[in-house]
């Protein structure tokens, strides 16, 4: 991009003063492209790049960038060590009012009864510091709370409660940074889907039934990674017992969706209908005692004791064989419970 190409020594600025080279040092978008970048790797403000030095600068900056410009050359250094320390300092010299005014106002927005260490622009800048340093996630993790400000609510109580704003945060990026920040194809419409579904890797409990990690994991598809990469970002209690039990959560979201995935691409050694068959021939009502029968069927093909991938009266005739019948708990349809 020509914008951000270093200027060479044939400029007219090459020869000058030091004190005039300094003051036309901020007109540069390559100056900051690169100060941005050194305060990701280093988390210190270059020399030259101090708030102050720089305020007058904006205004070119913001004049000569194009939205495709920002995505370039703000993503490294967000991507970098010290993404916090950019934020703040993007903050600090108003670009941050300028290019994302809905990240801009939650600054001191209070998420919990008065501590301070709670408010959203905070917890934002340790969510984007402890993610993952990959575009999309990092993007997604600046981004993910914007949609708090408007939602915000004080209950009589005392607590605070930001309901819908994940929602809210989507339709707020389309409207804003989506049209500030060009951000590629490929990026753009990732950080919208991070952005409305950061919640759901913490609403997973160990109660939900295969059936309901397997709806999950289709949900959210290709984004799977990233959200639980942002889910783990996401979790900032200074509480290291509340902390520890939100990643844990998290990772065995993870391990059951890697365990259900591997089962569901094993062969079943049963086969298709077993189910219906079963209950015709023993007059079963349908109920939890069938799978249980299978588990039961599965485990013994698994050990040799029964073939593999044979007809459906195959099993029936070795349940009743086995006695596999003898003390299922049966529930029938309508709740009632009884022993074979």
């Amino acid at each position: 991009m020509s914008n951000l190409t270093p200027p060479s020594p044939g400029d007219d600025t090459a020869g000058a003063r030091p004190e005039a080279a300094d003051a036309s040092a901020g007109r540069s978008l390559f100056d900051l492209a690169r100060w941005l970048k050194e305060m990701g790797d280093t988390g210190e403000v270059p020399s030259g790049a101090e708030p102050p030095r720089v305020l007058a600068s904006v205004r070119a900056w913001l004049d000569e960038a194009t939205a495709k410009d920002w995505y370039e050359i703000l993503t490294p250094s967000l991507c970098a060590h010290h993404p916090q320390e950019v934020m703040q300092w993007l903050l600090d010299v108003g670009l941050l009012r300028e290019l994302v005014p809905e990240l801009a106002d939650t600054v001191a927005l209070s998420q919990e009864g008065g501590r301070r260490h709670k408010d959203v622009w905070e917890h934002t800048k340790t969510v984007v510091w402890q993610a993952v340093p990959r575009p999309v996630v990092r993007w997604a993790a600046v981004l993910h709370d914007i949609g708090k400000v408007p939602t915000r609510k004080f209950l009589a109580n005392g607590k605070v409660t930001f309901h819908g704003h994940a929602e809210v945060g989507r339709r707020m990026f389309r409207r804003g940074p989506a049209r500030m920040i060009e951000f590629p194809d490929d990026v753009g419409p990732r950080v919208e889907f991070l952005i409305l579904h950061h919640l759901r890797p913490g609403q997973y409990a160990a109660s939900w039934s295969d059936a309901a990690v397997r709806r999950f994991a289709k949900e959210m598809g290709d984004g799977l990674k990233d959200l639980l990469d942002l889910g783990r970002a996401d979790v900032t209690s200074r509480r290291p017992g509340k902390r520890r039990a939100c990643l844990r959560q998290i990772s065995s979201l993870s391990v059951r969706i890697r365990e259900l995935e591997a089962r569901d691409a094993t062969p079943r050694p049963l086969p298709a209908g077993l189910g219906l068959h079963l209950m015709e021939r023993f007059e079963l009502p349908p109920g939890k005692h069938l799978a249980h029968l299978r588990e039961q069927l599965e485990a013994l093909c698994l050990q040799g004791e029964l073939e593999h991938h044979r007809e459906a009266s195959y099993y029936a005739d070795a349940i009743a064989s086995l006695n596999l019948l003898e003390g299922l708990e049966i529930r029938d349809g309508r709740g009632g419970r009884g022993r074979s």
